[in-house]
C-alpha cells in the first residue's frame, strides 16, 4: 500500500531525473473563471506527462535481476510513454500494449523510445490477458498505469511539489483538482496533501459518461463505464477505479467534477493563450472544471497532466475556440 514514507522515497530517486514543474497563473484566466486559478503544468514533464514519474518510480524500485528480464505496460500513451522511456534509461527491455485508436503522437513517441509496441483493438480484445500471456512467455514485470504502489508513489511526488509551490505562494486555502482516470495520480496526491498541506482538498475531474470515479465516490464503491471508448479524453478513459486507488480516493477526496469534451478542447485552447503551455483534452479537464463550474472555492489549483495532443486535434480547438 502506498504511503507518505512510499511517496518521498520516489522523491529521492526521482531527484535529478524529472522536473519540478512550474504553478503557473495569469490574470485573465481568473477572470474567466471567476476565482484565482493557479495550474500545476505536468504537460512540461519529460514525455508530456506526469506518467514519467510513476514510471521512474516504478521501474527503479525493481530488483535488477527483473529489470534485466524487462517491463510490459499497458495505456493509451501517456503512462506508455513514461515507462518506455525510464526503461530505456535502466537499459530495461520494455514492450507496451496500446489501443489501435490511440493518437498517433503517442504511438510514434513510445516506440521513438525504444519500446516494442503491440496493437489491439480496446473494443474486442482483452488487454489483460494480451498482457498476462506476454509477460508470463518472456518474464517480464508488469507495471500497471495505476494500481502499482510505486506507480502511485512517483504520481505522489506530484501533490508534494504542489504542497512546497502552495506554500510558497501563500495559497493558506485551496481546492485541487486533478484529471482523473483510475486514480493513480489523485490517490498520490492526496496522500501528499493530506501529510504535508492538509487545508488542500482533492477533487477529481472526468470527460462526460466515464465518470465512474465520480459515482463511485457518491455510491461508496467501485462503479463501472458502461463504454469503453467515446471521448477525445482518451488519457484518463479507464473502466474503473483502482482495487489500491479507490479506498484513497473515497477517505480523502470531496465530490468528483464532470466535464465534456467541448469544454475540454475549450480549455486547451485558453491554456494556449493565456499560459503557453499545450495540453491534450484528458490534461485539460481539471482546468475546464476550474474555468467553467461554478460550486468550487475562489481559489483553486489544478493539475495540466498531459500535453501530448495530435496536431490535428489541436488545430481543431484552436480553430473553433479561438479568438
Amino acid at each position: 500500500m502506498t504511503s507518505l514514507d512510499l511517496i518521498e522515497a520516489a522523491a529521492l530517486r526521482l531527484a535529478g531525473r524529472v522536473r519540478r514543474t512550474p504553478l503557473l497563473n495569469a490574470p485573465l484566466l481568473d477572470e474567466i473563471a471567476g476565482r484565482r486559478v493557479f495550474v500545476k503544468a505536468e504537460c512540461l514533464q519529460w514525455t508530456g506527462s506526469f506518467k514519467y514519474r510513476g514510471g521512474w518510480s516504478a521501474v527503479s524500485a525493481l530488483p535488477e535481476e527483473a529489470r534485466a528480464r524487462g517491463v510490459i505496460a499497458y495505456s493509451s500513451g501517456n503512462h506508455a510513454q513514461g515507462v518506455a522511456l525510464a526503461a530505456r534509461q535502466h537499459g530495461a527491455p520494455c514492450v507496451i500494449l496500446m489501443p489501435a485508436d490511440a493518437p498517433s503522437v503517442k504511438i510514434a513517441n513510445t516506440k521513438a523510445y525504444g519500446a516494442e509496441v503491440v496493437l489491439y483493438d480496446r473494443l474486442t480484445e482483452d488487454r489483460d490477458a494480451i498482457g498476462d500471456r506476454l509477460a508470463a512467455a518472456r518474464g517480464l514485470t508488469l507495471i500497471k498505469p495505476y494500481d502499482d504502489a510505486q506507480v502511485i508513489a512517483g504520481q505522489g511526488t506530484v501533490g508534494l511539489e504542489i504542497a512546497e509551490q502552495a506554500a510558497e505562494a501563500g495559497i493558506a486555502a485551496a481546492e485541487v483538482v486533478t484529471c482523473c482516470g483510475g486514480g493513480g495520480l489523485t490517490s498520490g496526491i492526496a496522500l501528499a496533501l493530506e501529510a504535508k498541506a492538509p487545508h488542500l482538498r482533492v477533487r477529481p475531474t472526468e470527460p462526460e459518461g466515464f465518470d465512474d470515479v465520480a459515482r463511485s465516490l457518491a455510491s461508496g464503491q467501485r462503479e463501472r463505464n458502461a463504454r469503453a471508448a467515446g471521448s477525445l479524453c482518451d488519457a484518463i478513459l479507464t473502466p474503473s477505479p483502482g482495487e489500491l486507488t479507490f479506498p484513497v480516493l473515497k477517505r480523502l477526496c470531496g465530490p468528483g467534477l464532470v466535464v465534456s469534451d467541448e469544454e475540454a478542447l475549450r480549455a486547451m485552447v485558453l491554456a494556449f493563450t493565456h499560459l503557453r503551455i499545450v495540453v491534450e483534452p484528458g490534461g485539460a479537464v481539471a482546468l475546464a472544471a476550474c474555468l467553467f463550474r461554478k460550486d468550487l472555492p475562489e481559489r483553486v489549483i489544478c493539475t495540466a497532466s498531459g500535453g501530448n495532443v495530435d496536431a490535428g486535434i489541436f488545430a481543431d480547438a484552436v480553430q473553433r475556440f479561438g479568438s
